[in-house]
């Protein structure tokens, strides 16, 4: 079977729920095993910083839920922009049910960010460039989802809400490159750089199997919403009797 053909028989409804169905148990047993790996050498093996202590620990929930809250909403984005051009329904879906978890996600980022700045700045907020555009972030998330929700027509919400994320999408490099552009007091990028990351590896491993395991975290609950969502949408077809139907 050709990429193409499986990318298109993957677009079916009744072939995605069952797909999807499959992956489920496997990326729930991988993103389990991630996280407590992530969580134990991190929050107990890896080595305290020399200059904020165990303060540091905060960085390995929080950087994963910053990274996370950037890529879920590119990826509501692209689904956007794949439905409005192809009219393809589960790429709607992908986005209506990759909301509330980008949502949480960027409301955890700012939740542990605050946590970890009162010891470091010593105050729980400040309205910097990255601070602001990462609740910008939260409002754009919570915007979709009220739009959605407030537009009874399927089709005309699915539309307003495509163009709402795509619209926002413009907020995500000002998120990345704000530490930047503007004098902040939130440190630059200490992983992704060209030189190489600025971090001692006894940190920066725990630290990519955390972002890893939120990613694997995030496919698995993106993919229980969806069919779930699917169910309910297609709730008159034949093949959705099916399922229902079957022991």
């Amino acid at each position: 079977m050709s990429m193409w053909a499986w990318f298109h028989r993957l677009a079916s409804p009744k072939h995605f729920y069952r797909i999807a169905g499959r992956w489920i148990p496997w990326l729930t047993a991988v993103c389990v095993v991630l996280f407590v790996v992530g969580l134990y050498t991190g929050l107990y093996a890896s080595p305290p910083d020399y200059q904020q202590g165990d303060t540091i620990r905060i960085m390995y929930v929080h950087v994963p839920a910053a990274w996370l809250s950037l890529f879920v909403y590119v990826v509501m984005a692209g689904a956007s922009a794949v439905y409005l051009i192809w009219r393809i329904k589960l790429a709607d879906l992908v986005a209506l049910s990759s909301a509330p978890i980008g949502a949480s996600f960027t409301f955890l980022a700012l939740a542990t960010g605050s946590l970890w700045g009162k010891p470091i700045w010593f105050t729980w907020w400040v309205w910097d460039g990255r601070l602001t555009s990462e609740l910008i972030l939260l409002f754009l998330y919570l915007g979709y989802m009220g739009l959605r929700a407030a537009i009874d027509d399927r089709r005309s919400a699915a539309r307003a809400g495509a163009v709402l994320a795509l619209v926002g999408v413009v907020n995500v490099p000002i998120i990345h490159y704000s530490v930047e552009w503007w004098a902040t007091l939130h440190q630059g990028s200490t992983v992704f750089r060209a030189e190489g990351p600025a971090i001692h590896p006894s940190q920066l491993l725990p630290l990519l199997v955390m972002g890893l395991a939120f990613t694997v975290f995030y496919l698995t609950i993106v993919l229980i919403r969806a069919r779930a969502e699917l169910l309910l949408q297609e709730r008159r077809s034949a093949w959705v009797r099916e399922v229902i139907d079957s022991p």
